[in-house]
C-alpha cells in the first residue's frame, strides 16, 4: 500500500487514507487496469475521466489465453458516450451518472484470466483516470459464451446508404446490444433505414428486419425528444448552433437476445426524404458499438481507425 509523498492530500493522514485513488494514463500507453487468474466473473467496471479520453483511448479485454481482445471500443462509446460527448445515460447494463460515471453491469465470465487494458492515444498524458473493477472467482459452466464488443464507423454513400455495424462473426452465441453515434449531414428526417440482422444461412434477405431506425430503438413517429429507457434509448440529440446534429442510440436485446448458430451479420440503412416523397440515400458519417456472446476462438477483429479517424465532426 502506497505511503503519501508530502504534497499529497493525505500526507497528514499517512497510509491508508486515499493515497492513491486515480492514476495517470502516459501518452502512447497501455495500461493494465486488471489482470485476474483463474475462472470466474467481472461483474461491476466503473470509470471515470475527462471528456478529452472518450475517443482517444481505447479499451480492450482479453479472455483466457487469446492474442486478439474480444472487446476493442473507444471507451466513450463503450459506456454509450459517444462523439466524446458527456452525457447520462439510465439503462440496465449500462448507466452513466453525473458526471461522467461510466457503469457497466454485463456479466463477463473467464475461465483461466482476464486482463482489461486501457490505451491512451491522445497527444498527452491524461490525469485523473478513476477505476473500479468486481469480479467473483468461481466455476463457469461450460456452455457459457464470452462478451465481445466491437466498434466501427463509415460515411454511408448515394450508392450504398447503408453502414455494417458487425460482420463475419463464426461461431455460436447470442447478440446482446447495439450502440449508434450518428452524425447527420443532410437536412431533415435520418431515420427510416432498416436495421437488419442476417442469421446463420441468410443471403440477400435477413431473418430479423425493423421498420425504421427510430422503431429499432423502441420509438416512434421521428422521437420528437430524447429518452433514456431500461432497454432502449435515444439519450442525445445534439443540435447547437454552428453545428452538425449529432444523434446518439442504444438497444440492449436482454430478454430479445438475437441467437445465432454459426454466423452473424448486422447492418443499418441510412435513409431519408426527398421532396417528392420517396426515399432518400443519406451521405451520414454512423458509429457503432455491437455487443454481442460466442464461444472462442473469434474472428480477429477490423483495425480500428487512428485517432483522428475515430474523432467527431
Amino acid at each position: 500500500m502506497a505511503m503519501p509523498e508530502e504534497g499529497s492530500p493525505a500526507s497528514k493522514l499517512g497510509r491508508g487514507w486515499k493515497v492513491r485513488p486515480c492514476i495517470t494514463l502516459p501518452k502512447g500507453d497501455v495500461v493494465k487496469l486488471a489482470e485476474i487468474e483463474g475462472s470466474g466473473f467481472i461483474r461491476h467496471i466503473w470509470i471515470t475521466v475527462d471528456a478529452k479520453a472518450y475517443r482517444d483511448c481505447i479499451l480492450r479485454i482479453l479472455w483466457d489465453d487469446e492474442e486478439n481482445p474480444s472487446v476493442e471500443v473507444p471507451l466513450g462509446d463503450f459506456f454509450v458516450n459517444c462523439h466524446g460527448l458527456r452525457y447520462n445515460v439510465n439503462s440496465i447494463p449500462i448507466a452513466v451518472n453525473p458526471s461522467g460515471g461510466f457503469n457497466c453491469y454485463f456479466p463477463m465470465p473467464f475461465r483461466r484470466r482476464a486482463v482489461i487494458t486501457i490505451e491512451n492515444q491522445h497527444t498527452s498524458d491524461i490525469p485523473g483516470f478513476f477505476y473500479a473493477i468486481n469480479y467473483s472467482l468461481e466455476k463457469v459452466d461450460g456452455d457459457l459464451a464470452y462478451f465481445h464488443a466491437q466498434w466501427r464507423r463509415s460515411m454511408t454513400t448515394r450508392e450504398n446508404p447503408q453502414h455494417v455495424i458487425l460482420d463475419n462473426v463464426k461461431g455460436r452465441g447470442h447478440y446482446v446490444g447495439t450502440v449508434l453515434a450518428w452524425t447527420q449531414l443532410s437536412n431533415g428526417w435520418w431515420g427510416e433505414g432498416e436495421v437488419k440482422f442476417y442469421i446463420d444461412d441468410d443471403a440477400e434477405f435477413p431473418t430479423i428486419c425493423s421498420t425504421g431506425t427510430e422503431d429499432y430503438f423502441g420509438g416512434a413517429w421521428g422521437f420528437g425528444e430524447a429518452f433514456c429507457g431500461p432497454f432502449l434509448g435515444y439519450p442525445l440529440w445534439r443540435k447547437e448552433p454552428g453545428e452538425v446534429p449529432r444523434h446518439a442510440l442504444y438497444r440492449w436485446h436482454i430478454l430479445d437476445p438475437v441467437v445465432f448458430k454459426r454466423d452473424l451479420k448486422v447492418t443499418v440503412q441510412a435513409l431519408g426524404w426527398y421532396p417528392n416523397g420517396k426515399f432518400q440515400p443519406l451521405t451520414d458519417d454512423i458509429a457503432s458499438v455491437a455487443y454481442w456472446y460466442q464461444t472462442e476462438p473469434h474472428v480477429k477483429f477490423p483495425e480500428l481507425p487512428p485517432v483522428e479517424g475515430r474523432w467527431s465532426r
